[in-house]
């Protein structure tokens, strides 16, 4: 007998074999199927967290018995603009400036030798270099850093063999980067911060670099432009995205961070380490839910900003 002539079943569509048909047809339901659960996860452990710390922003503490007033008042909010309070918010902003500013500057040339010089394997050796530190752990890069700039350490050793010691003494004397030491000041916490987010900048920077068109900077040439103006007409303006790109990165994870400014900064306060001690120590949950939206109030603004520069297309 053939298998011709064999009267074999049809095979039976049960449940799961009709369910995977309707999801191979309708490609944007099995989408929207894979990404319910993330989206759950995301919006009610994180978001919903988040929100409900935030909304303790409109209560105020009881200055007699430390409890929670949950009545709807502005004076939590109010107290951000007391004079300290509002001056941890400017160094904290003015840090992270700094940080990112500086990080643009180093990340620059580094980048634009990457994108517009270096070859395959040079190249692949880039990427290693700047992707390596992130394999460390944090705190090990941070306390590395702490024993660096310690007056006894490697800088100040290295600033005494090349006969600065005079001037790092002078710099560490000045009100506001100065302090005891660099392990001990503004200035070391910047360097601290530079090192750690550097790699956030070079990569957008190095990716915007290599997609302005070799052909506008050749006809600029061609048409007599010096190379600084060059540099200041077509390459500055077209990276521009990649550079504000990382600044995303360096001014958000600054803003946000306090573990650095703990181990390395002064005893004035940053945004991150008064969370910390008012949810804490303090137990000033509705003023530490009001710092909390300073962080989110200026990336906002600065998200806003960096939209219109296309930069988040260099992402």
């Amino acid at each position: 007998m053939s298998l011709a002539t064999l009267d074999l079943p049809a095979p039976r569509e049960g449940l799961l074999r009709r369910l995977s048909d309707i999801l191979v047809r309708r490609a944007r339901l099995l989408t929207l199927l894979l990404l319910v659960p993330p989206l759950l996860w995301l919006g009610l452990v994180y978001l919903g967290s988040l929100f409900v710390f935030l909304g303790q922003s409109i209560f105020s503490i009881d200055e007699f018995s430390g409890t929670i007033v949950r009545e709807p008042t502005t004076a939590t909010l109010l107290e951000l603009f007391r004079p300290a309070n509002f001056d941890i918010v400017l160094r904290t902003v003015g840090i992270a400036s700094a940080v990112t500013l500086l990080c643009a500057v180093i990340a620059f040339p580094i980048a634009y030798y990457a994108a517009r010089y270096a070859g395959p394997k040079v190249k692949a050796a880039f990427y290693l270099a700047v992707m390596m530190p992130l394999w460390s752990s944090y705190l090990v890069k941070v306390y590395g850093w702490k024993l660096l700039l310690a007056r006894e350490g490697a800088i100040g050793w290295l600033a005494g063999k090349l006969g600065l010691g005079g001037a790092l003494e002078a710099w560490l004397a000045l009100p506001l980067v100065g302090g005891p030491s660099l392990s001990v000041s503004y200035t070391g916490m910047v360097l601290t911060f530079t090192y750690l987010w550097l790699p956030f900048m070079i990569l957008p920077v190095q990716a915007a670099l290599e997609r302005v068109p070799p052909h506008l900077i050749e006809a600029a040439g061609d048409l007599g432009a010096a190379p600084g103006l060059v540099f200041r007409t077509v390459i500055l303006p077209l990276a521009m995205p990649g550079v504000v790109a990382g600044g995303i990165f360096t001014f958000s994870l600054t803003l946000g961070d306090y573990i650095v400014p703990q181990i390395i900064g002064t005893s004035a306060l940053v945004l991150g380490q008064a969370v910390y001690t008012l949810q804490g120590t303090a137990g000033n949950i509705p003023l530490a839910a009001a710092f909390s939206l300073v962080p989110i109030l200026v990336m906002a603004v600065f998200l806003t900003l960096a939209k219109r520069t296309g930069a988040f297309d260099a992402l």
